[in-house]
């Protein structure tokens, strides 16, 4: 692999080298959990360990994620702390639903998934990066500064609203994607009561905040959905065939029910929208510190807008910008935790004879934060290295070492969708502008749902003089 010999290596918290006191545990976990993890969780294949009385297999061989997340997945449900986290506000959503309801829900929403139909959805992919890179224009003079984390967020609303709701989302708002964030933020983060598994009914302390803004969101969807059925029952000719339509048509006694419904457009309203937003704004920062890296996307990405290629094309024709926003996933993965609990007592052992036991009742950890900088399975784990997925690379890289979309029956079902809008957005702004590090201080990665940096990612946003508009 032809890797530079100082590549850039992003902010991130130093492994631990002396194990945390259980107050210490308490409040790294409350403040910022991928401050937790020590030496042995980025060196080790497997650790067992135990957390608050609890039980734990922390796992980061890809053999065993494999055998947890598809060999045996049916021997494993959801953790119960991540359950108690977001089950308040996503309910029976697909993230959180499990049994029959996972399995009516995934049903309902695969059609509007498929890569097929996702690469139907390029065009409103990149209208939307068009209109939304006409802020910059706006923004006054060459160089302005602005955060990246909030605008990434704006623009994958934005398209997610267009592609999947028609625009059609019953929000009076303005504000609607800061109400995203603020959702998110505050009823997104592990309480004490969580780890103590208090049930549900026992107040959440550091949520309390975020109940209204989360009632807010449960009217903003019944307002969407009754706006749609009208439309449905008056003009049903004229109807989008998007995801809402397609969902409210799986209303019935053999299909979803309205609250099942209404649980999976709020996720995907509130979440849906929240991974690859985070993942573009890491992204960009990180090939800002990467001269050489930016200079091959923009050879690329203004070579395909040049030859008049089709968005939908684009995925396929720009590797060096798809490799960047999948090195971007590696080192601030948007998903930085999977959580399991083993239903039964199990076993799996290793190519080389290792058995592992696995009792019934044990939290199973697999996190995408340290199996992505894990020191036996990457090279250079810590540094930004896109040429590690290009195509001739990409071999090397085993399936179960880099989950950014998870794995199993369980992975994420808008993954092509993901990919396919973050290199048109990438490619729409960089063909425009040049993004540049903007302050003296470095960002910081916070866990809450996704991988966040602490007080945002200030970014001076500068016209590329060379360049014009894709038509």
């Amino acid at each position: 692999m032809d890797m530079r010999p100082e590549p850039f290596e992003p902010p991130a918290p130093q492994p631990r080298t002396v194990p945390p006191s259980w107050l210490e545990i308490i409040r790294i976990i409350l403040r910022n959990p991928l401050e937790l993890w020590g030496v042995p969780s980025y060196t080790l294949p497997w650790i067992e360990t135990r957390f608050f009385r609890e039980h734990t297999l922390i796992v980061n061989d890809p053999g065993l994620i494999k055998h947890v997340l598809v060999d045996n997945a049916q021997n494993y449900r959801m953790g119960d702390v991540r359950q108690l986290v977001l089950r308040p506000i996503l309910r029976d959503g697909l993230l959180t639903a499990e049994g029959a309801v996972w399995k009516r829900s995934r049903k309902a929403v695969a059609p509007s998934f498929t890569p097929r139909h996702a690469k139907g959805f390029a065009s409103q992919m990149l209208r939307q990066s068009e209109l939304y890179a006409a802020k910059y224009e706006r923004g006054g003079r060459d160089g302005a500064v602005f955060d990246i984390a909030v605008d990434m967020t704006e623009l994958t609303f934005a398209i997610l609203a267009d592609t999947l709701f028609s625009g059609e989302i019953a929000s009076s708002s303005g504000t609607f994607a800061d109400d995203v964030n603020a959702l998110l933020h505050r009823m997104g983060r592990v309480d004490p009561m969580d780890l103590l598994k208090a049930p549900s009914w026992v107040p959440r302390l550091t949520r309390l905040g975020g109940q209204k803004v989360l009632d807010k969101f449960r009217a903003i969807v019944r307002r969407t959905m009754d706006q749609r059925l009208q439309r449905m029952r008056a003009e049903p000719e004229a109807t989008p065939r998007d995801f809402l339509t397609l969902l409210l048509e799986q209303a019935g006694p053999d299909g979803l029910t309205t609250a099942e419904i209404e649980d999976n457009i709020l996720t995907f309203i509130g979440a849906g929208h929240e991974t690859t937003a985070r993942a573009l704004a890491w992204t960009l920062y990180c090939v800002a510190n990467a001269p050489h890296v930016r200079e091959a996307m923009e050879e690329e990405i203004d070579r395909v807008l040049a030859s008049g290629a089709e968005a939908i094309d684009w995925l396929d024709l720009m590797p060096w910008t798809r490799a960047a926003f999948e090195e971007g996933m590696r080192l601030y993965p948007p998903a930085p935790s999977i959580n399991r609990a083993a239903i039964a007592t199990d076993r799996w052992t290793s190519p080389k004879g290792e058995v592992v036991d696995i009792p019934a009742g044990i939290t199973i950890l697999i996190m995408p934060w340290t199996l992505h900088r894990h020191e036996l399975y990457w090279e250079k784990p810590r540094a930004f290295v896109p040429e590690r997925f290009l195509p001739e690379n990409r071999n090397r890289i085993d399936r179960y070492q880099y989950l950014p979309f998870g794995a199993g029956p369980r992975v994420c079902i808008g993954a092509t969708f993901a990919l396919q809008e973050a290199v048109i957005a990438l490619a729409v702004l960089m063909h425009r502008y040049r993004f540049d590090a903007a302050g003296d201080a470095q960002p910081w990665p916070v866990q809450r749902l996704t991988t966040q940096p602490a007080n945002g990612l200030p970014m001076r946003v500068t016209p590329r003089p060379s360049a014009a508009a894709p038509a």
